[in-house]
Formats: structure tokens, C-alpha cells, sequence
């Protein structure tokens, strides 16, 4: 029985006309299944498990598809590479990055939900979302001096 996530990819792909095909399915089920942060190459890697005749270029198209049928958005930079996550059924958060390292930690601060209203009030805005992702050293690389 298919998921909820395969139910909306479908009923996005129908509103639009187009299919659900076996490689969209290989690359919704590698997504679903990888967790954290995922580039395209890594869920190109686990679809191509699943579906070993798939091409790069479909995987690179499909995840862009997910993200606009909200299943999945787009996160931090890893080494110049676009992360993507997963977005149905998951709440917001904000995101820390190591320069050194990557470590990413993933949080929500109330305040800084607050403040950016306050932005988009003062400029007149319509908040319609928004990615924040902060770079610095994780307390490691700090402490070592790397």
C-alpha cells in the first residue's frame, strides 16, 4: 500500500499531467529512506541501488520535483554541494554549520522566528517561508584551533 509521501508525489504529478514513473518512485523511496542532509549524488548513489538503470540527470530532476511537491526542501550547503531534506510531515528549523568540519545542527529559536515577522513587517513582506542556515566553527574545531 503505498505511503502518504508516494500519495502526494502522485497527486502533484497528476495536477501537472504528468506520470509516476519507476524511476520517480526509485528516487521518492532512496529519499525517504536516507536521513539528514542529502545531496543529489548520495540519493543518485542509493536510487541507483533500487533502480540500477537510472541516470544522474533523472535523480538531479526528480529531487528539484520533490521539493516542489513539498516533500522535500532544500538545506544547507555541504562543500559547495545543495542538501536537500525531508519537508512533509516535518517541522520547521533553522540550521548551524561548522566551516571546518560541516557538522550541521538542526534547531528552532522562538526569538529569531519573532524578529524575522518583525523584517518582514518593516519591509512589507508577506512571509511566505524562509531558510536561514548560520556558519561558524562547532565548539570542536574551536577548542582544537583548526
Amino acid at each position: 500500500m503505498p505511503n502518504s509521501e508516494h500519495v502526494k508525489l502522485e497527486a502533484y504529478l497528476k495536477e501537472r499531467g504528468q506520470k509516476v514513473t519507476k524511476a520517480r518512485k526509485a528516487v521518492l523511496r532512496a529519499f525517504m529512506e536516507l536521513e539528514g542532509h542529502v545531496t543529489a549524488d548520495s540519493l543518485f548513489a542509493a536510487a541507483k541501488k533500487i533502480d540500477p538503470g537510472i541516470g544522474q540527470a533523472t535523480v538531479f530532476r526528480t529531487v528539484k520535483l520533490l521539493a516542489e511537491a513539498g516533500l522535500a526542501r532544500e538545506a544547507c550547503q555541504d562543500e559547495g554541494a545543495r542538501t536537500y531534506e525531508h519537508a512533509f510531515r516535518h517541522s520547521h528549523h533553522d540550521h548551524l554549520r561548522c566551516e571546518r568540519c560541516g557538522t550541521i545542527v538542526e534547531f528552532y529559536d522562538k526569538t529569531i522566528e519573532s524578529a524575522q515577522e518583525v523584517v518582514f513587517k518593516q519591509y512589507g513582506f508577506v512571509a511566505i517561508g524562509h531558510k536561514m542556515e548560520l556558519t561558524g566553527l562547532c565548539a570542536d574545531c574551536a577548542r582544537r584551533g583548526i
